[in-house]
């Protein structure tokens, strides 16, 4: 999976803050009942309404790698709209289509 420049320098420089980060990360996930498709199109949608172009591309990505369809993530894009607003939705569309179009 593709893995941007910035994080991986932030992996390496700080590789101590990186494994705390990474052991929240998997408590968070293992805390509740959702299965990983399910968390992983929850924080697409929390990562639209951040606005943010990194975060909507890379849970895509991980959105494909637990299993989720191209129809899935764009139905949680679309269900952006009536939160985030029409603007930033289309941003993200076209932030998630760039990851879809590749894969």
């Amino acid at each position: 999976m593709y893995i941007p420049k910035p994080f991986k320098n932030f992996k390496e420089n700080f590789s101590d803050v990186h494994q705390q980060y990474e052991q929240l990360a998997k408590t968070c996930r293992e805390h509740g009942p959702l299965d990983q498709k399910c968390q992983d199109l929850v924080k697409l949608g929390i990562a639209i309404g951040q606005n943010s172009k990194g975060g909507v591309m890379s849970l895509t990505r991980k959105a494909l790698n637990s299993g989720a369809t191209a129809e899935e993530i764009h139905h949680a894009v679309l269900l952006s709209l009536t939160t985030v607003g029409f603007p930033a939705m289309i941003a993200a569309m076209g932030w998630a289509g760039e990851v879809l179009e590749k894969n």
